[in-house]
């Protein structure tokens, strides 16, 4: 209830609940506040980012990156056309089919990219990885860095798998310094692969093993839940 509904014959004591009411209004999280806050579900957490489970109330926004020439031309979709229908469903699909998260700020909860992991075979635990970090303002920030260390540690400790691959054009000089940070290895070349900006280059193929990746977080949370300082809340089975 607005605080400029209410009049009161009573100045003095008007002007006070008047003053607390306006107080209170102030304070109370706008619906699209409290929509924000609560539309991402902290699954592994970063320092400047955490992963989420990707809202479709962002649709809109990935609409805009993915048809923005820039960003495109790093991404396999650049002479792709994508309204926002075809981008819902596009999303829709990546969730069904991969293990999709979005990028999250951690300090105002907005959603800056994804990531996934796709082709997963449970049979040789091999998978491939892609990500994107949409919003340009946070791109040489680490965000991308902390995100690729975060869903590695998901795939290698908590999906058990032994490979993880990637391809990356070989102009995008940011993302291979990004990959060689984390650990990954040039393993090959597909020569003259794509053909982007009147010119054809080429596509490096990169891996990281499971045994040559160090765990930032799910171990962590591992050994501190069943540590003895974690008490009597632990979850046991069996």
């Amino acid at each position: 209830m607005r605080a400029d509904r209410f009049r009161l014959t009573d100045k003095p004591r008007a002007n006070v609940i008047l003053g607390k009411l306006i107080s209170l209004e102030n304070q109370t999280p706008h619906s699209g506040e409290r929509e924000i806050q609560m539309k991402y579900y902290k699954k592994l957490i970063g320092e400047k980012c955490y992963l989420s489970p990707i809202s479709l109330d962002d649709v809109e926004r990935y609409t805009e990156w993915v048809n923005d020439m820039e960003m495109g031309l790093f991404m396999p979709f650049s002479k792709v056309i994508i309204d926002l229908d075809k981008e819902r469903e596009s999303l829709q699909q990546l969730m069904k089919e991969s293990f999709t998260f979005a990028i999250v700020e951690r300090e105002i909860n907005k959603a800056v990219g994804n990531c996934s992991l796709m082709g997963i075979s449970s049979v040789h635990r091999h998978s491939w990885f892609g990500i994107f970090i949409g919003d340009k303002t946070y791109w040489n920030r680490g965000i991308g860095t902390e995100a690729t260390n975060l869903i590695l540690d998901y795939g290698f400790n908590v999906l058990n798998l032994n490979n993880i691959s990637l391809e990356v054009f070989d102009f995008n000089k940011r993302a291979i310094r990004c990959y060689e940070k984390v650990g990954f290895t040039k393993v090959g070349v597909r020569r003259k692969y794509v053909y982007i900006a009147g010119k054809y280059h080429d596509v490096v193929i990169y891996d990281i093993l499971a045994e040559e990746f160090e765990s930032p977080y799910v171990n962590q949370i591992f050994e501190r839940s069943t540590s003895e300082e974690a008490g009597r809340g632990k979850i046991t089975f069996g």
